[in-house]
Order: C-alpha cells, then sequence, then structure tokens
C-alpha cells in the first residue's frame, strides 16, 4: 500500500513537471540544430507570435478548469477582428472597447445556451464557431477589411524597449490579470470548484449556473481582445482569421497541465503550454520543414505530451 502510494506520488510529481521538463529539452533541441534559435531576434519573433495564442489560453483555461469545453475561440477572435477594423476609422484606438464588448456578448450567449439552456457546451459552441464564421463572411464580403490608423497601429502592432512588441507587455498585464481573478478572488476560487464537482459546489453556496455563464463571458473577453491585438499584428481583419484555432489553444491549456475533466490547472501551467505551442513551430520552421510535415510531428508531440501529463485514473469528460 505504501509502495502504491510512494509510487503515484512520483507519477504526480512527474506530471506536475513535464511541461517545463518537455520545454528545455525541445529549446536543447532546436538550439542545437540552428545556432539562431537562441538570438534575440527569434526571441521577439516568438514573442510576437505567442501573443494571441497565450491571451486566448487565459480565457480557454477557465472554461476548461470548469470541465467544459470552447471550440468557437477561432470565430469570436475573427469577429472581434472584424469589429475592430470597422470602428477603427472612426474611433481610433478606442476601437479596443468595441473589440471586448464583442467578445464578451459571444460569450454571454455561449454562456446562457450551455448553463440555462443545458446545451451541452461542445455543441453550443460548435455552433457558435460556425454562426459566427459565416456571420464574418457577410461582414468582409471574402475581403481583407485593412486597419490604417496609424495611432492605433503605433499602440497596438508598434515595439518598444529592446525591440519588444507592445503586445508583448499587453500580454503581461493580461495574464497577471487573470492569474489574481483565478488565483485571490471569490470567482476565481468558484470556478475551480465547479469544475471539481457541481454538486458539490452547489451545497456549498455556490451559484453554478452564474459562474458558468461569467467563465464563459471573461473567455469572451480574453477571445476578443486577442482577435483586437491579431488585427493590429496583421494590419487587417480577414476571413479565414482564426480557423483552427482553437485547436492551438485547448492544446495549450491541456498540455500545460489542466485536464479536461476540471478541477485542476492553473496560469503558469497555461503559460508554459503556450510557450510550448509556439516554440514547437518556430523550431520547425527555422529547420526547414514542410508545413504537412509540421502537422504530423505537431499532433504526435501534443498527443505525447497530453498523454503523459494527464493522471489517466481520472474520468475525464467535458459537459
Amino acid at each position: 500500500m505504501k509502495l502504491n502510494l510512494k509510487e503515484r506520488m512520483k507519477g504526480k510529481a512527474f506530471r506536475d513537471y513535464f511541461p517545463i521538463i518537455f520545454l528545455v529539452v525541445m529549446c536543447v533541441v532546436f538550439g542545437f540544430m540552428n545556432n539562431r534559435f537562441f538570438s534575440w531576434n527569434n526571441f521577439t519573433v516568438i514573442l510576437v507570435q505567442v501573443v494571441t495564442l497565450l491571451v486566448s489560453a487565459m480565457g480557454a483555461t477557465f472554461v476548461i478548469m470548469t470541465g467544459s469545453i470552447d471550440l468557437s475561440v477561432g470565430s469570436v477572435l475573427a469577429f472581434s477582428a472584424v469589429v475592430t477594423a470597422l470602428t477603427v476609422p472612426r474611433f481610433g484606438i478606442f476601437a479596443f472597447v468595441f473589440a471586448i464588448i464583442a467578445g464578451g456578448l459571444c460569450g454571454l450567449i455561449n454562456g446562457i445556451v450551455f448553463a440555462v439552456g443545458r446545451v451541452p457546451s461542445f455543441i453550443t459552441t460548435m455552433g457558435t464557431l460556425t454562426a459566427l464564421r459565416g456571420v464574418v463572411l457577410i461582414l468582409t464580403q471574402g475581403v481583407p477589411i485593412q486597419i490604417k490608423d496609424q495611432k492605433f497601429l503605433k499602440v497596438f502592432a508598434g515595439r518598444a524597449f529592446f525591440n519588444i512588441p507592445n503586445t508583448a507587455f499587453f500580454m503581461v498585464i493580461i495574464v497577471i490579470i487573470s492569474y489574481i481573478i483565478l488565483e485571490k478572488t471569490p470567482f476565481g476560487k468558484e470556478a475551480r470548484a465547479v469544475g471539481g464537482g457541481e454538486r458539490v459546489a452547489a451545497l456549498a453556496g455556490i451559484k453554478v449556473v452564474k459562474t458558468k455563464i461569467l467563465v464563459y463571458v471573461f473567455a469572451g473577453v480574453m477571445f476578443g481582445i486577442a482577435g483586437l491585438l491579431q488585427s493590429a499584428r496583421v494590419l487587417a481583419a480577414t476571413a479565414t482569421l482564426g480557423e483552427g484555432f482553437e485547436l492551438d489553444v485547448i492544446a495549450a491549456v491541456v498540455v500545460g497541465g489542466t485536464p479536461l475533466s476540471g478541477g485542476v490547472g492553473g496560469i503558469g501551467g497555461t503559460i508554459l503550454g503556450a510557450f510550448i505551442i509556439q516554440i514547437l513551430s518556430n523550431g520547425m520552421n527555422m529547420m526547414g520543414l514542410s508545413p504537412y510535415l509540421q502537422s504530423i510531428v505537431k499532433g504526435f508531440v501534443l498527443v505525447l505530451a497530453v498523454f503523459i501529463s494527464i493522471d489517466r485514473k481520472k474520468k475525464t469528460e467535458t459537459k
């Protein structure tokens, strides 16, 4: 009995530290394969590329921690980007308000349909994914909506100290805020409790339905901000923006140690997961691997990472 307990503790410790170990090993391998990998220029490239993924993953962390799922990430991101591009000519840098509102409203719809309507989160967000993509196509007519406001681009797409992009500073602020909300507020504790067990949470006095709705609103706001930053980065909003992006976001959260069964996980793990995925893509690009081969490698590595990091003795399901 003591031996089994000891073995289980070792297994848990390995799962907890696996993302760090995997990230370090990956960096060493890519650094050995290409001496430009550890250059300052490449570091800034990774920072630029990881912003959208990590900001989106902040919202997805809360959703997955409650034992639910959100497949509408890419479509909400694209819709918010289009709203940004449409409002920038008139409102300038204050267009960010409309991007946040757009994302929050999408999250509110998801939350109400899921929590109040009791439609499974998988179906709810899949429907939102499809519907919003249609809205984006209607608004753009398949043509990119360019962003030309120089003040807007200077704030949200410019570079500051040591050539570090401004978006990286926004990302850090968002990560800090997300950490405070999750670890230091009643809402964060309630979200984690709901993922651990809805019945127990309800008996403890937690308003489960309200918590679920707020979680999706928070996630929508994060996706909206990600859409804002992505549109600023590419100087336009396109109909195809964010297609397939939900898979990278979910993978970042799960690889970072937040299981699909919910109840456990945290912001720190999600940060590691996001950088693992982005560095993996960056390293393979520097090695000159074809996009087709990259997809195979990324899929294999992500499944391997999740396979090792999760506790398979726990039942995993999404509501």
